[in-house]
């Protein structure tokens, strides 16, 4: 028989066939190992088989079965073996030696048949007979594939998930159940999975997609686990469908969004709107003032009480808005922080000279305790003395009767030092329930009178938020009935 008519046989033959020389190089690579690899004959010929379709892992079974077949004339294998496209195929393996006159090796001739689907059959016997109940009973999609990336099990909830009849599933590449987009990729992600077996946990942060029977498409979490059995080694696929997920994250992301811009559009709001407000009130305060001076003559009793409740209501006004511009600017990441050094004390000391004549109207005690004498910071110094300002301006304002004493002090916080500014007042102190809502903005406590004082709430929110942008807090210390402590605590520096 001709050389010509071997191959025309070995061409038209269901199974594949390919000679090899002796040290594995191809001769001959016939039609159906075209089909079944994807390799034309003229990319193969002339080359070893171990550089193109034995998987990585696989070369010594290889050259082990070649081996075997010079020495005893024959060897048989059922294996793993790489398509073009990078999937992989269950063959059955059998090489023959064919020896020249002198009897050495002159060809090896091997068949490989495709048992890809004959494997499917043997895995989901097993794991039906085995993991079937289990598997059913699984709140999610499951699906088990095998090396050749074949499903060999699907449950009735991920057959229900992508709308295929029972049993359908079974036997098709896992890649039906992706758009077209990623299948591609898929293929070779499938087979470095199998290279490198780990368990994937759901929800890595991977953005998946399935693809239903009709063509729709769904977000997916998928899970990924090995599953090692008697037959090799399988996949698990835990499969969950978030459609609803998505679409509730979508839309709190869209009122998120929204937020953002309504956020911003207050910001902008009140920067605009408190630089245009502060104007005309500084003219209304300041004419006020000069009313009052009676520069431009002398006034009635009733007069001069009239512009007085004009002046304090625009004074009211005026540290509204500018706390609101503050706040405005600390929230936009528009805040200014000028970092100099500050002598403690001597900013505590100005304080009190500007705040000293309104704690004395009420008859209060007003002291400063200097605990450590040489404390100096590296700070903010006007969002300093503004913090301090509106702590003892509190205490004064809610102290009836008694003290308002300013403690200086260095403190360790483990390695951490600190410069603690302290206000303690001996005023009706602070309940439990207004403690937890004091640093919000627009909180206001109610005193024993019920009555509430004046102020717009923003003072001690304004003043935490400061303390934030430079580094330190602000803590408090009261119970009803037993006074208060308000401390700013600074990194000293």
């Amino acid at each position: 028989m001709t050389m010509d008519v071997c191959s025309l046989l070995l061409d038209e033959a269901p199974d594949a066939f390919v000679v090899q020389s002796p040290e594995g190089i191809v001769l001959h690579w016939s039609r159906s190992a075209e089909s079944i690899f994807g390799y034309r004959a003229e990319e193969i010929v002339g080359r070893d088989l171990l550089d193109l379709i034995v998987p990585p892992g696989r070369a010594e079974e290889e050259r082990d079965m070649r081996r075997e077949a010079l020495e005893n004339g024959f060897a048989a294998v059922e294996t793993l073996r790489r398509c073009k496209d990078g999937s992989l195929v269950f063959v059955s393996i059998s090489a023959k030696t064919v020896r020249d006159g002198e009897g050495r090796p002159q060809y090896l001739i091997i068949g490989k048949q495709d048992v890809t689907q004959l494997k499917v059959m043997r895995d989901a016997k097993l794991v039906e007979a085995r993991y079937g109940k289990l598997l059913e009973s699984m709140p999610d999609g499951i699906v088990l594939v095998n090396a050749s990336g074949c499903i060999v099990f699907a449950n009735t909830q991920a057959e229900a998930m992508f709308g295929y009849e029972a049993g359908r599933l079974r036997g098709l590449p896992v890649e039906v159940l992706l758009p077209e987009r990623l299948r591609g990729g898929h293929v070779a992600h499938r087979s470095g999975y199998f290279g490198q077996l780990r368990t994937r946990a759901m929800g890595m942060g991977l953005e998946l997609f399935g693809l239903r029977q009709d063509g729709s498409e769904f977000p997916v979490e998928i899970g990924l686990s090995p599953l090692e059995t008697e037959e090799g080694t399988l996949v698990t696929s835990a499969i969950r469908d978030i459609t609803e997920r998505k679409l509730i994250e979508r839309a709190l992301h869209e009122k998120n969004v929204e937020l953002a811009q309504a956020n911003a559009a207050k910001d902008r709001f009140l920067a605009s709107m408190s630089h245009e407000l502060r104007t005309p009130l500084n003219a209304i305060i300041g004419f006020t003032g000069t009313l009052l001076m009676k520069l431009p003559g002398p006034l009635n009793e009733v007069q001069e009480k009239q512009l007085r409740r004009v002046q304090s209501s625009g004074q009211h006004l005026l540290e509204l808005i500018n706390d609101l511009l503050d706040i405005a600017k600390i929230e936009a990441g528009k805040i200014e922080l000028v970092v100099e050094p500050v002598d403690c004390r001597a900013l505590v000391e100005d304080v009190v000279a500007t705040l000293r004549p309104a704690a004395e109207g009420k008859g209060l005690a007003f002291a400063v305790e200097m605990l450590d004498e040489d404390l100096r910071l590296s700070t903010d110094r006007r969002a300093f003395s503004q913090i301090l300002i509106n702590l003892v301006q509190n205490a004064i304002k809610f102290t009836e009767q008694g003290s308002v004493t300013i403690r200086l002090a260095r403190r360790i916080e483990g390695e951490l030092a600190l410069v603690e500014v302290s206000v303690h007042d001996t005023g009706p102190g602070i309940g439990e329930e207004d403690r937890q809502r004091l640093f919000a903005p627009f909180a206001r406590i109610t005193p024993r009178s019920g009555k509430f004082a004046e102020g717009t709430g923003l003072g001690l929110h304004l003043s935490q938020k400061l303390a934030a942008q430079m580094g330190g807090r602000i803590t408090v210390d009261s119970a009803s009935g037993d006074g208060s402590t308000f401390a700013l605590l600074l990194p000293e520096g």
